[in-house]
């Protein structure tokens, strides 16, 4: 039996050492490199998210992580494309919801282009009237304060953001805000 395990291992171009199956070096090698862009791809949706989502927004972090044509599209608000779009996306958002403040819920995954993350928070509407929700529009200062959690998958191409396509409990954050009724 461990006669046939070692010729079937050794068929399949792996090695056996001490009962253990290790991958030659080339596999090595293509697994350690996937695993560093990987790695990278993380880093940049890290900084993405602590940078664009986090407590202080800095929207310099835009031209440099995002490609030039990025797709930004949740369920709340209409897609936005392009940095310029996405910019007063977050200008518009943050001047509605001084405290706006997203941070991540669990571990960055990260499998070859896509990232995938898991956050939650919110703010308090103190600021101007906001029209940008597609279910309705809030008045100047209501103060309404929503708290809401989501997934986010994240495709990046050569370090740049290409997408960022959210899921988000954005039916609990209307009604917080008073936008829908439960019935």
């Amino acid at each position: 039996m461990s006669e046939l395990m070692s010729r079937r291992v050794a068929m399949a171009g792996m090695a056996a050492v001490g009962g253990i199956v290790s991958l030659p070096p080339v596999a090595r090698a293509a697994e350690a490199g996937r695993s560093s862009k990987e790695g990278q791809n993380k880093a940049i949706v890290g900084r993405w998210f602590t940078r664009f989502w986090g407590k202080t927004v800095d929207l310099k972090v835009v031209d440099e992580l995002a490609a030039p044509d990025m797709l930004l599209q949740y369920s709340l608000h209409a897609p936005r494309r392009g940095r310029d779009d996405i910019k007063a996306f977050m200008t518009d958002f943050r001047k509605a919801f001084p405290n706006l403040n997203f941070w991540g819920a669990a571990d960055l995954i990260a499998e070859g282009d896509y990232v995938v993350g898991r956050w939650e928070g919110g703010g308090t509407h103190t600021g101007p009237a906001f029209s940008d929700f597609l279910a309705g529009f809030l008045p100047a200062a209501t103060g309404r304060f929503m708290h809401f959690t989501g997934t986010t998958v994240l495709k990046l191409k050569d370090g740049q953001i290409v997408e960022e396509i959210g899921l988000d409990d954005g039916l609990t954050a209307l009604e917080q805000l008073g936008l829908i009724r439960a019935v």
